[in-house]
């Protein structure tokens, strides 16, 4: 089967890749001449794990095309999977300008039966308008039909997510829509996926209420954390009694400085704004953006109350990215940090496994290191933001030789308390309430 795929960013690339790597004839799409010429030569534009080998070696085998001409995959394509940017616009609903855009120029191409797939996360009822718009923009009448579905990929793990996914949601009115995409996705019958069949407005729906409730998750345990700190109780003993209730699970009962992302603020916010069109109130997510945000906040001041006035203090920041294993920083927490800390003088000089070349066109005066113990010279304070794993086993001897003062702000509780006491650091945590504290 050849398939094709429109927008090659993060989910557009992962997905061509994989299907390739299925067996499937995938023809990637891409307005970016520069970065189609890249692609072509195997270099991917961000960093994901596992991806760039992927990409190289369905390209040798020919599996996997690039270009920047929508007509090349709707020519070839029984399938096309529609994977550009939805970013919020200042209400925090989804801008389809570009699914609008890329559904008009497929319509200008198509000649013969397609299904028209959404892959980007679109809020409830945009099946309906995609074929709307490709309706008044055929030449001639052509059969199509519009299917729902949604992609579950974590940055950092995305090909695994897509070869071992938890479930493959597909959102189609048409029998024939649906047994095309799960012939596409056949390879996971052996290992007996779970799909799930529905109509597309719950398919559209089923991405935003998971990201949601994920983000629930995080912002729940964050307020416990907090609660922890004030009462004399530890989190993780918390977190880890809650996770082993298998109606709640372990997973996302991880305290920290807020989650970040291309996802989660996206999504949540645009959930809300789908809520409020329709006149229902969605309490809990706006609960969990408040207090997202202001967790952020809260971190900042656990900074302050030790080092304060911050002109002039020299503050080490260990990871940028929002989470490990990417080079995202959208909504990363350091970003947030970082720019609360510098606005009140202080000096930050920060490290980042991945991340730091794109940091450099984001933070402004930010002195950009080679390894955390640059950083740590003489810092007044580390500040653990990002829990790479080479942060997770650091010479703390020769940290805390380094810095001029020995605070460290372990916003991800990598570190043992009694430990980093012993060794001298006035250590601070999240809802881990110890006597430097």
């Amino acid at each position: 089967m050849h398939i094709g795929i429109i927008g090659t960013g993060y989910v557009g690339l992962v997905t061509g890749a994989c299907f390739a790597e299925f067996g499937v004839y995938v023809t990637c799409i891409d307005r970016d001449e520069r970065k189609i010429k890249s692609l072509k030569r195997g270099i991917i534009p961000f960093y994901e794990p596992g991806l760039e080998e992927l990409v190289k070696r369905n390209i040798e085998k020919e599996r996997l095309l690039f270009s920047t001409k929508i007509k090349d995959a709707v020519s070839t394509s029984l399938a096309i999977f529609i994977a550009v940017g939805t970013p919020p616009r200042g209400d925090g609903s989804a801008d389809l300008s570009y699914v609008e855009e890329v559904c008009k120029e497929i319509a200008t191409h198509m000649d013969s039966y397609k299904v028209i797939v959404t892959k980007s996360t679109v809020p409830v009822g945009t099946g309906k308008k995609i074929k709307n718009w490709i309706s008044k923009s055929l030449k001639k009448k052509v059969d199509f039909d519009v299917a729902s579905n949604p992609e579950f990929l974590r940055e950092g793990s995305a090909i695994e997510d897509f070869m071992r996914p938890d479930r493959v949601v597909i959102g189609a009115e048409s029998p024939q829509a649906i047994a095309i995409l799960k012939d596409l996705y056949r390879p996971l019958y052996l290992i007996e996926t779970p799909f799930v069949i529905t109509n597309v407005e719950t398919a559209e729906l089923i991405k935003y209420a998971s990201n949601s409730f994920l983000a629930t998750k995080i912002s729940f345990i964050n307020e416990i954390a907090n609660l922890c700190d004030a009462v004399g109780a530890d989190v993780h003993v918390v977190a880890k009694a809650m996770g082993l209730d298998k109606r709640i699970g372990p997973k996302f009962l991880h305290p920290g400085p807020g989650y970040g992302g291309s996802c989660f603020p996206k999504d949540t916010m645009a959930l809300l704004q789908l809520a409020r069109q329709h006149k229902v109130e969605l309490n809990i997510v706006d609960a969990t953006i408040r207090t997202n945000q202001k967790q952020r906040s809260l971190m900042v001041e656990k900074i302050k109350s030790r080092l304060a006035p911050l002109k002039d203090k020299v503050i080490g920041v260990l990871g940028l990215s929002f989470k490990p294993n990417t080079n995202d920083l959208r909504e990363a927490p350091a970003v947030y940090i970082i720019s609360r800390l510098m606005e009140e003088g202080a000096v930050v000089q920060a490290y980042d496994p991945v991340a730091t070349d794109d940091a450099k066109r984001v933070l402004n005066n930010v002195k950009f290191k080679k390894n955390a113990y640059e950083v740590a010279r003489n810092a007044h304070a580390i500040v653990l933001v990002t829990e790479w794993n080479e942060f997770r086993n650091l010479d703390l001897k020769r940290i805390k030789k380094a810095v001029k003062e020995p605070n460290f702000f372990d916003l991800r509780n990598v570190y043992d308390p009694e430990r980093m006491q012993e060794l001298g650091f006035n250590y601070y945590s999240v809802g881990r309430s110890i006597k430097s504290q």
